[in-house]
């Protein structure tokens, strides 16, 4: 039997190092952990487990929630139009191209084809959040557009993944009806538990109660035969508003995340990727990753360029809208266990999915990383008051 402290350990000791690489490099910490994960699931067998899973789990629920709650809502109405537009474009481009390829060309069935169109027409709210955050580029107008265009992006990848494939039934339904309840009355709750108890309380009763929340939405989901990052993405939208006021919530919360629990979740995602079964695919592997690439350029930086974007920022924007992680993983995981596709295919899609997640990203940071410092300073000294941390 394992030893769950020398587990833990080894775990944590990948997330230090990527760390310390990050630091040295420059380069988004979250890229260093996929990175890392490839590595010590490829050369020390590192294995996943019950636990591990769930720290991943929620680790990706929790810094979607906080993906959502950095979308200011007067931001989101002002940049509705670009938002919108570019997040459509970029779902629907990539989903069609994909789906093409693999069923004309690749010889995959319709169903499977479907599949791979829907796993590799998302983005990455985890990574684009991650990356955003680390430059400081969340706090920016054009930060803001891009989170609000990988939303609707990814809402299209799940709405496909439903239409085409969900069992509507009752469970789908009380799922929909109590997490519609639950997030008409969370913003108001929130606020409430805040003014009454969070204000100088070192037990910190308002982050208990969003975890709560959380926990809540994600049993529901699982209920349901969903996934609990759709409902943590909702719950962080509504209750923006109330972040936008609360600078010091966000800060702890963001802590607990990047410290303690996405680590998990970029080290698995690159658990992943076994280098030996992706020889015979390579070729596939690296023409779907090109596709993907170039239908989301397609779609995305003529979009860019038509609402007026400077060059440096159009793209930056459509490589970070190129990124995919989440949502791909776990298209790519409900066609695996649904039957829809074989383990093989599964492979190509999760390392493709992958590689999005670090290619992209790459470029934008290396040579297009926009030049905001003095923007993202001037909005932070604008924000509204906010209350003092705890002593």
């Amino acid at each position: 039997m394992q030893n769950v402290w020398f587990v833990a350990s080894a775990w944590m000791g990948i997330a230090f190092l990527a760390s310390l690489i990050s630091i040295r490099l420059g380069v988004s910490v979250a890229l260093i952990e996929i990175l890392l994960g490839v590595v010590a699931g490829n050369t020390f067998h590192i294995q996943s487990n019950e636990w591990v899973s769930f720290l991943a789990t929620f680790g990706a629920g929790l810094l979607t929630f906080l993906a959502g709650a950095e979308i200011d809502p007067e931001s989101l109405r002002s940049h509705l139009k670009q938002s919108m537009a570019i997040g459509v474009i970029a779902f629907l481009i990539p989903f069609l191209g994909v789906l093409a390829f693999a069923y004309w060309v690749a010889g995959w069935t319709y169903h499977e084809a479907l599949i791979a169109g829907i796993a590799l027409s998302t983005t990455s709210v985890a990574v684009v959040y991650a990356v955003l955050v680390e430059s400081g580029l969340n706090r920016t107008e054009l930060g803001k557009m891009i989170l609000a265009a990988c939303f609707i992006n990814d809402f299209g990848t799940v709405l496909a993944l439903g239409v085409f494939f969900a069992n509507f039934n009752r469970w789908m339904v009380l799922f929909v009806v109590l997490m519609a309840v639950t997030l008409y009355f969370l913003p108001s709750c929130t606020r409430a538990i805040i003014k009454s108890l969070g204000a100088t309380r070192v037990s910190e009763p308002e982050v208990k109660f969003l975890f709560l929340v959380l926990f809540f939405l994600g049993g529901l989901a699982k209920v349901a035969n969903s996934e609990a990052v759709l409902p943590a993405y909702l719950a962080g939208l509504v209750v923006a508003g109330v972040f936008l006021n609360d600078r010091v919530l966000v800060n702890r919360m963001r802590s607990i995340a990047f410290t303690m629990l996405t680590p998990f979740y970029f080290i698995k995602a690159g658990l992943y990727v076994s280098l030996p079964a992706l020889i015979p695919t390579a070729g596939l592997v690296m023409v779907l990753l090109g596709i993907k690439m170039l239908t989301k350029f397609t779609g995305v930086w003529p979009l860019s360029y038509g609402f007026g974007i400077p060059s440096r920022e159009r793209m930056y924007t459509t490589m970070l809208m190129s990124t995919g992680l989440t949502f791909g993983t776990i298209s790519a995981l409900f066609g695996l266990e649904n039957h829809i596709i074989s383990q093989a295919q599964y492979t190509v899609l999760v390392t493709v999915v992958i590689l999005s997640a670090v290619v992209p990203t790459l470029i934008a940071e290396r040579f297009f990383m926009p030049d905001t410092g003095a923007e993202a300073a001037r909005e932070k000294h604008a924000q509204p008051p906010v209350r003092a941390a705890n002593e």
